[in-house]
């Protein structure tokens, strides 16, 4: 088994769809470094995000976490602030790697995107997204190519998670159809929370205006090297700078899997997941390179809302095992994939 120190530390990302009520909402208030950066994204959005924050926070919010206008922005707040928060412990990552949204905050992280500018190009997105027609995302526990008879309409792989963990994306009738057929045949899936059919062509005609807004940002070479789950390889200099790249993420497939395989096969991993559900630590640790022991994975939240002193408690252990070079076996091995989902499946 190789070293601890001798594997190289990825910090990831989760996206759309491992948002869950209060998540992280335990370190708010307690953990300095990530208060202060959570308000440093709401605060950009003003009064929506002063509501946004009060709903994160409230026992009963007012709103649903299944809005745009809820998820996007608190989903990247709690990833910006996590990276923020494990960086301040002298964590210095070798790379990073995000799943959609996450790759959006991986890459303000990177220094690609000012703050100011990622704000406001979430929330653009965000009041763009109204215009287009209902639809959502299905997570299916079969492969791609297993799918490809329940495609059409409409309904497009938007993601490809894991050798049987695929993502339908379409609009909410042919989705809807799509997942009664699936239960008819036996097969294991799950609408996910997203009112929004993200990574299918329903977003390509957002494109443009996103594109124009982006050509007007500035943008920066990462910082540090990240991994694109839109190309399955490390961001490119002239990626980073390009607005067509960044412009139509929203409505290209996702392929965290096969980028998950390159950074695995690319040197022995430290896999840290800074964000919500340890929906990406539970793909990371099927992979073999995991389950081998060549590779390890630290989650640095709970799986699910478990109360503010389970936020706490899992921060501290992430913090103790990270400073300390090490993980025990029994948490970074875990089995295989089988035909079901993991709890939260990460979409966008």
């Amino acid at each position: 088994m190789t070293s601890p120190h001798h594997r190289s530390l990825v910090l990831m990302f989760p996206g759309t769809g491992a948002q869950h009520a209060r998540m992280a909402a335990g370190l708010y208030g307690h953990e300095p470094v990530f208060t202060d950066a959570v308000d440093s994204v709401l605060s950009r959005l003003g009064p929506e995000g002063c509501a946004v924050r009060k709903d994160w926070l409230a026992d009963a919010p007012a709103g649903t976490l299944d809005a745009d206008t809820r998820s996007a922005p608190l989903l990247f707040a709690v990833d910006y602030a996590m990276g923020r928060l494990v960086e301040s412990w002298g964590v210095r990552p070798a790379a990073y790697l995000g799943h959609s949204m996450g790759e959006f905050a991986a890459a303000v992280l990177a220094g690609v995107f000012g703050l100011d500018d990622a704000m406001r190009l979430l929330w653009q997105r965000v009041m763009m997204q109204r215009t287009t027609p209902a639809g959502g995302m299905l997570a299916v526990a079969a492969s791609e190519q297993e799918l490809s008879g329940y495609l059409g309409d409409g309904v497009v792989v938007g993601a490809v998670n894991a050798p049987r963990h695929t993502v339908l994306s379409g609009p909410e009738e042919p989705l809807r159809r799509v997942a009664e057929r699936l239960a008819a045949d036996g097969r294991t899936c799950r609408r996910l929370a997203s009112r929004t059919p993200y990574h299918s062509p329903a977003l390509a005609p957002l494109v443009p205006e996103s594109e124009a807004l982006i050509g007007g940002l500035r943008l920066a070479r990462p910082h540090t090297p990240l991994y694109s789950a839109y190309t399955t390889r490390l961001l490119s200099d002239e990626e980073a700078v390009s607005p067509a790249f960044w412009a139509v993420q929203p409505m290209a497939p996702v392929l965290f899997g096969p980028t998950l395989d390159r950074v695995l096969r690319e040197g022995d991993r430290l896999l840290v997941e800074a964000g919500p559900s340890q929906s990406l630590a539970v793909l990371a640790r099927g992979h073999r390179a995991v389950r081998s022991g060549r590779s390890a994975v630290v989650s640095t939240l709970p799986p699910r809302a478990m109360g503010p002193g389970a936020d706490r408690r899992s921060v501290r252990a992430a913090r103790g095992k990270l400073l300390a070079g090490t993980c025990r076996p029994e948490e970074t091995s875990a089995s295989g994939h089988s035909g079901r989902l993991p709890v939260d499946l990460p979409v966008s």
